[in-house]
């Protein structure tokens, strides 16, 4: 999340009532997660297993949990809970409203439908020739290109699935990212598509998605994407243009799946993956698990 105008050090420090560690003046231009992080956002942690992952990051402000050596050029922001204050520091500056708040700041443009019973929240943008069905709830500030289409009862810019476990409880970590949908995107019925945490969810141009399909925060799909109905795709993961993503398909978070690769059915998706055509519960090419079968009932 980029703040609206550059903050300093003790403004975010004293937000959080948190210790600071470097000039008081230093630039503070927004927050992120570590594996988006970049140069001005604070990045939070508080486990010491990835203290050096988190201080060698592109960030250059550390929320922490314990005072360390500061990196040259960078600043720290001692907090007795990271996760927390970096709720407490995304909510300040960014309005949560949950559909509670009058809406405001609607764009929409020319030849553009949208059936009476569509929820919208705030600062939403939706484009030229758009068609938006029944039932559907866009979340605060979706954006939405030209010649989109979407389905009945879908969902963009839901929470995202994000908590710690605390004292026998999941803690939330509070999203203030967004969805962007871009041009001649297809969207199909009873389809969930998260927001980012603290940057967008992304679905390019050109994609067509079936109904009932799960694509969890921050999770950028590529442009020209084809994807079957009850596909499941976890936050954080990268699917490069022109890949094809058949029925019910289970992707990890974080993974990177290259441009022009095929999944068949049920594919189970657990690391990287190269260009190719990939089947079975952890996949492999599908070459690949042919022969095995047919070595298999060559045993019997």
């Amino acid at each position: 999340m980029t703040f609206n105008q550059p903050q300093q050090l003790k403004t975010i420090a004293d937000i959080i009532n948190a210790k600071y560690i470097g000039p008081e003046d230093f630039p503070v231009l927004g927050t992120n997660e570590i594996h988006m992080v970049k140069a001005g956002e604070i990045v939070f942690v508080n486990h010491p297993k990835y203290y050096d992952k988190a201080l060698n990051s592109a960030a250059t402000i550390i929320l922490i949990d314990k005072e360390v050596e500061c990196p040259v050029g960078k600043a720290l922001l001692v907090s007795d809970d990271p996760f927390r204050d970096f709720n407490k520091i995304n909510t300040h500056f960014t309005r949560i409203s949950n559909f509670r708040e009058e809406l405001h700041d609607l764009e929409v443009g020319d030849g553009t439908f949208i059936h009476p019973s569509v929820v919208i929240g705030n600062d939403v943008k939706i484009g030229k020739n758009c068609h938006i069905f029944p039932n559907v709830v866009i979340g605060d500030r979706t954006v939405i290109g030209d010649n989109v289409i979407i389905q009945a009862n879908t969902v963009l810019g839901g929470d995202a699935f994000y908590y710690r476990k605390l004292n026998g409880n999941f803690d939330r970590l509070i999203s203030v990212g967004n969805v962007i949908i871009e041009n001649n995107v297809e969207i199909g019925n009873g389809c969930t598509i998260d927001r980012g945490v603290t940057d967008p969810t992304i679905i390019g141009e050109g994609s067509i998605l079936d109904n009932q399909i799960q694509i969890g925060h921050d999770t950028i799909i590529g442009k020209r994407c084809l994807i079957a109905s009850q596909t499941g795709i976890a936050g954080c993961c990268i699917i490069e243009d022109e890949v094809t993503i058949w029925g019910q398909v289970g992707m990890a978070s974080g993974v990177r799946i290259e441009k022009g690769t095929v999944l068949l059915a049920k594919c189970g998706v657990n690391r990287d993956l190269k260009k190719g055509t990939y089947f079975g519960p952890i996949a492999e090419e599908f070459r690949d698990y042919l022969r095995k079968e047919v070595k298999l009932k060559n045993l019997k």
